[in-house]
């Protein structure tokens, strides 16, 4: 059976019928390299595709008025990508790859048929919508009403805990692979205040660096300054179909 990425991170909620693995692993039928910094969807552009991100890390973003740049969302390996698209004519933002990815595009049609045949797959993908709903929500509370100190805390546990959804190998340490720059458009911060915060937090004891990668050293304590819940666990799954 052909494996698909998708599949696998939507089994981590429920287990898949052979079928429904078979049927997601056709969006993934076509898959396409892109280089760190290539654009794969430029805001306002015709939405003909979305996408199954296979390898490395994407991000969505918008451009502001002032020209600066608001990063929505970063993606990893197993996510679905474009799901703001897929009820518009043209992109609501822009797409680039953070890093050497691995994309895997398919027609937007192709969702009526998923959606029509196999109900739990369409469940779980409003499940996976809600809960970057929430978690955005979240984001832009804090973005208004939270110091620099706290949006970073709250930005490393959730990036720490969406790479645990998909590798339970993560314990306490992870790669960042972001730079402060795309930190800091991501939660309203300046590069140089990202990196204040940061070694302020290493000088606490409550994380380290080492070659790229952060250690949570003390998650109670982030978790309280971050003001953070866990929005990827928890989940109420009972309601979804042929799960009685």
């Amino acid at each position: 059976m052909a494996t698909s990425c998708f599949a696998d991170r939507l089994a981590k909620h429920i287990p898949l019928s052979d079928t429904e693995k078979m049927a997601l692993a056709r969006l993934e039928e076509n898959p396409r390299k892109v280089r760190r910094g290539a654009t794969i969807q430029r805001v306002n552009d015709l939405v003909t595709e979305l996408f199954v991100l296979r390898e490395g890390r994407v991000m969505s973003f918008v451009i502001l008025p002032d020209g600066s740049r608001q990063i929505l969302r970063v993606y990893f390996p197993g996510d679905f990508i474009g799901s703001a698209s897929t009820i518009y004519n043209r992109a609501p933002e822009s797409l680039v790859a953070l890093s050497d990815a691995v994309v895997c595009p398919f027609d937007k049609h192709a969702l009526r048929r998923l959606l029509e045949e196999y109900p739990r797959v369409a469940a779980l993908l409003f499940l996976l919508s809600n809960e970057e709903r929430v978690a955005l929500t979240d984001r832009l509370a804090s973005l208004g009403r939270t110091s620099a100190k706290a949006r970073v805390a709250s930005f490393l546990l959730d990036i720490f805990d969406r790479l645990r959804v998909t590798d339970d190998r993560i314990t306490e340490s992870f790669d960042l692979k972001l730079t402060q720059e795309e930190i800091g458009d991501a939660l309203g911060l300046t590069s140089v205040h990202v990196n204040r915060m940061i070694r302020q937090m290493e000088q606490e004891g409550l994380i380290s660096r080492t070659n790229g990668r952060i250690t949570l050293l003390d998650m109670a304590q982030l978790e309280e300054i971050g003001h953070y819940t866990n929005r990827h666990k928890d989940l109420d799954l009972e309601w979804l179909p042929g799960m009685g």
